[in-house]
């Protein structure tokens, strides 16, 4: 059996494929739900969320809510996303504590500015790496999908993706559109020696840089594996500006602009005159 024959989204488009046979699976298999219930636990470690403080979460592609369990034996708050009906049918019938939205992760995040302290996504980031329409174009519905998830976190949160990349040239596709987007972060790759055990996680940062953890396994690597992939530009500058307003200083419009420049969009050449106070006018 090849391996493109065992990737679900090579066989349907996710609204197709998780249907009312394969929700099922999901909320009666204890051993996926055994799976999803680690990735879950592993996912918001990586978050880095404050200690005993309930958060207010996002968990993209949540299916039956499996991964919303965790979030709430933890204390925490979630919001849940999912494209097919019957997983989120499921997950009504299991009574979960989340508030759930039918919704296509490649059109966009359909949340205010700032309304999450943290997102977590298990097995469903590869999902948009396939066109399922002729009008899909992945590297666009991933930025669509990054952009508007930026947009939705407040500064400084965090979002892990479990994933299963099909190879380098998708992670790359993945990582260069959550760049693209504004996140900084990487990858972390847990047991990376082991074909059973290991397990991709993208960690991304919205709008201040963090340290990358350090993937699980890592002592039993040899050296030629790398266990992080990270990749950041340049927002430490953040940290020296204590007291000041963050907003319409020189290094947030110059990263601002920087950011712009990612996106591909025309922006005014820097200057000594950038961000500079004006006198006032009397």
């Amino acid at each position: 059996m090849s391996s493109s024959c065992r990737r679900p989204e090579h066989s349907a488009p996710p609204d197709v494929f998780y249907n009312e046979d394969e929700a099922k699976k999901y909320s009666q298999n204890s051993r996926m739900i055994e799976i999803q219930t680690q990735m879950s636990e592993r996912a918001v470690e990586l978050l880095n969320l404050p200690e005993g403080q309930p958060c207010f979460l996002l968990d993209v592609g949540c299916g039956s809510g499996l991964s919303g369990d965790y979030l709430s034996e933890e204390g925490h708050y979630w919001v849940g996303v999912d494209i097919s009906t019957a997983m989120l049918d499921v997950a009504l019938d299991r009574e979960v504590e989340g508030d759930l939205l039918l919704g296509d992760m490649g059109q966009g995040m359909p949340f205010r500015p700032g309304t999450f302290d943290g997102c977590i996504s298990i097995s469903a980031l590869q999902w948009l790496c396939n066109a399922d329409k002729k009008t899909h174009s992945p590297p666009k519905r991933l930025h669509t999908f990054f952009s508007s998830l930026y947009s939705s976190l407040s500064r400084g949160a965090r979002a892990v993706f479990q994933l299963y990349p099909e190879n380098s040239e998708q992670l790359e596709l993945i990582t260069s559109q959550a760049m693209r987007a504004g996140f900084t972060g990487g990858m972390v790759v847990d047991y990376p020696n082991s074909s059973k055990a290991k397990k991709f996680f993208l960690c991304l940062f919205a709008g201040v840089s963090g340290v990358l953890p350090k993937g699980l396994g890592a002592e039993a690597v040899d050296k030629s594996v790398s266990n992080q992939v990270q990749f950041s530009g340049q927002r430490c500058r953040y940290k020296n500006m204590k007291g000041k307003s963050v907003k319409k200083g020189r290094d947030w419009i110059m990263e601002k602009k920087e950011r712009r420049r990612r996106q591909g969009r025309d922006v005014r050449p820097d200057s000594k005159y950038t961000g500079r106070q004006r006198r006032p006018h009397f």
